[in-house]
């Protein structure tokens, strides 16, 4: 911390002078970040504030309205801005007008999203700096989406950061990482978030960020997905938009952007660059499963506040301008992804990528750093890398972001949830997916898979034991639905969402993140002297499970110094074990055929259903 004591009156001498450039109106309009000339960002309350009297200034440009409430009982507070006074999505799709969606404070201990979102709204509510940007777009703000995490602030939370003074917890106020929360979908943040997407269904998300990691000379790194990820007529819009027109325009105005930095090695940057390995449970990841763009912004930690913020206030602003210059260009990206996957339901050779590999072809990267020195530490044992900011240098070193698909499927029609299994059911529910429920019992015959060897992390990661690996294979399934089950089909728009929850082996599946753990523990067991005379009557008619058992006491010691596995070997082969259907995964995948058996009327998921085409 004592870097921070030592830089902090120096960087902050050279705070952005907002409020002046913005024009003569802005006087009284100085936002409490500016006021304090970026050592402080404000409360939540004293944001809350602010934006209250834009509204009062501007009523036919700024709209507050509360989308959820957090564990401690705060409201989750979003505004709405448009040109015309445009606060509702039918009002914007009826005008063929884009949503953005800006959010801000995921982490809330890096709020640059915030104070950039609130000089933003000024200038375009209140100074007139920029008119007309939102004459063509709706700007949906999340001004703070961790809002108990924001509240719990301290100068200790952020120990790479330089500034401001007070930072936000990383995590809410039940020590949950919203960004690793978008598909399992725990907290109430995140719920009460899901039906602001669903609501709204945005065309372009925009996520602000501050980046840990190593020095550099950029004050703004940025992410998008991989096109492997994405539509192609997703990927081509983020690519004309932010990468051909945004960055450039960014960089003419004084600032220094890269790609994302995740480096193989932060002991030595010339070492390269890999993929942070993103996926549906960040921002950008479930955009990706939304068929939408989405822009991760992470500003450089060690950059002064009022850099970070001008930082976001400028490439927020551009990409704005982007989108309302040619905004039909974003709405028909939209419109084909999501037109390409319900169409897909009827392509029977389509495949759908679960996980990515490394591209194994790197490319160059010219990487603007600094001169550092690479010493061995007594306390660590390893590397110790120093940068000198005095000294910047070049360094061209290998790109490994690209990446490849790596295990794919081939989707079924539909998927079958029995209804007994409320968990999954609730999980659909939360991600607005739309399904059927059967009317009465109904025996079906549909491909299902068998689980085994099931290994679980050793410590718990996001309040979960995450399922780590486990064997999987095919096998047809004959079972009774009870009334009340769920067919949820695939020609719908979120039909990736739904293919990532219920795939077994999907990265953030319901099974990995243990809601589904019950399958593979067996109810009923035999007692040692039941099982000891079972064994001997196996063993006299199979000569096979003999020498099977022989060779693995062995090959084993551990398992043949283990009376009770030496005992479950015999009582997991037995008719007894396999009546339970441990590890049988309950959720089904149905053909065409199977789905017009189990056709029923629709019945609706909630008012947060999402629209289909």
């Amino acid at each position: 911390m004592s870097l921070r004591r030592v830089l902090l009156p120096l960087l902050f001498g050279v705070a952005a002078t907002s409020a002046h450039a913005a024009g003569p109106d802005a006087t009284g309009w100085i936002t409490p970040a500016e006021a304090a000339h970026f050592r402080s960002t404000p409360s939540y309350a004293d944001t809350l504030g602010y934006l209250q009297r834009l509204q009062r200034a501007a009523p036919g440009v700024i709209h507050l309205e509360t989308f959820g409430s957090t564990p401690e009982g705060r409201p989750m507070t979003v505004a709405i801005a448009s040109g015309d006074g445009t606060f509702d999505p039918a009002t914007a799709r009826a005008a063929h007008k884009p949503v953005v969606l800006l959010q801000a404070g995921i982490h809330p201990g890096e709020i640059e999203g915030k104070d950039a979102g609130l000089m933003l709204l000024r200038d375009i509510a209140v100074t007139g700096k920029y008119p007309h940007l939102l004459d063509h777009v709706v700007l949906v703000y999340i001004p703070v989406f961790s809002v108990d995490g924001h509240e719990n602030a301290s100068p200790y939370h952020r120990i790479n950061q330089n500034g401001p003074d007070s930072m936000g917890f990383r995590g809410q106020s039940q020590y949950l990482n919203l960004n690793r929360d978008y598909v399992k979908a725990d907290a109430p943040e995140m719920r009460a978030w899901l039906k602001l997407w669903q609501h709204w269904l945005p065309d372009f998300l925009i996520d602000v960020h501050t980046t840990d990691g190593a020095d550099y000379q950029y004050d703004l790194t940025w992410y998008t997905e991989d096109p492997h990820k994405l539509d192609p007529a997703v990927s081509a819009w983020q690519h004309d938009a932010i990468v051909k027109h945004a960055m450039p325009a960014y960089e003419k105005r004084g600032h220094l952007a890269s790609i994302y930095l995740e480096f193989k090695d932060g002991r030595d940057p010339r070492l390269g660059l890999v993929n942070f390995g993103s996926g549906p449970r960040f921002s950008t990841g479930y955009a990706a499963l939304q068929n939408r763009p989405a822009l991760l912004i992470e500003t450089h930690m060690l950059k002064p506040y009022a850099n970070r913020v001008r930082a976001v206030y400028d490439l927020v602003e551009l990409m704005l301008e982007q989108v309302g210059a040619h905004p039909t260009a974003l709405l028909a990206a939209t419109a084909k992804a999501d037109a390409d996957t319900v169409a897909r339901a009827r392509d029977a050779n389509a495949r759908v990528a679960l996980t990515f590999k490394p591209d194994p072809q790197p490319t160059k990267f010219e990487l603007k750093g600094y001169a550092f020195t690479l010493s061995h530490s007594d306390i660590s044992g390893s590397e110790w890398i120093r940068y000198d900011p005095k000294r910047p240098k070049s360094y061209r070193i290998d790109n490994w972001n690209g990446l490849l698909p790596d295990l794919s499927i081939v989707p079924p029609a539909a998927y079958v949830v029995p209804a007994q299994w409320t968990a999954i059911i609730d999980k659909l529910d939360a991600h607005g997916i739309r399904y059927r429920r059967t009317e009465r019992a109904q025996a079906i015959r549909a491909e299902g898979y068998q689980l085994d060897d099931p290994k679980w992390a050793s410590k718990p990661f996001e309040g979960h034991l995450v399922l780590r690996d486990f064997t999987l294979h095919a096998v047809p399934r004959e079972v009774t639905l009870p009334a009340g089950s769920v067919v949820v089909p695939l020609d719908q728009r979120a039909a990736n969402v739904a293919i990532e929850l219920l795939e077994p082996q999907a990265p953030d599946s319901l099974l990995r993140w243990g809601y589904l753990d019950a399958v593979f523990e067996a109810k009923e067991y035999g007692e040692p002297r039941v099982v000891e005379q079972l064994a001997r009557e196996m063993l006299a008619r199979d000569p096979a499970l003999k020498a099977a058992f022989e060779q693995k006491l062995h090959d084993d010691p551990a398992f043949a110094a283990d009376s009770r596995a030496r005992l479950m070997f015999f009582f997991e082969r037995s008719p007894w074990y396999a009546a339970q259907h441990v590890g049988a995964y309950p959720v089904l995948r149905l053909d065409a055929a199977q789905l017009q058996h189990l056709s029923a009327p629709v019945q609706s998921t909630g008012s947060h259903g999402t629209p289909d085409l």
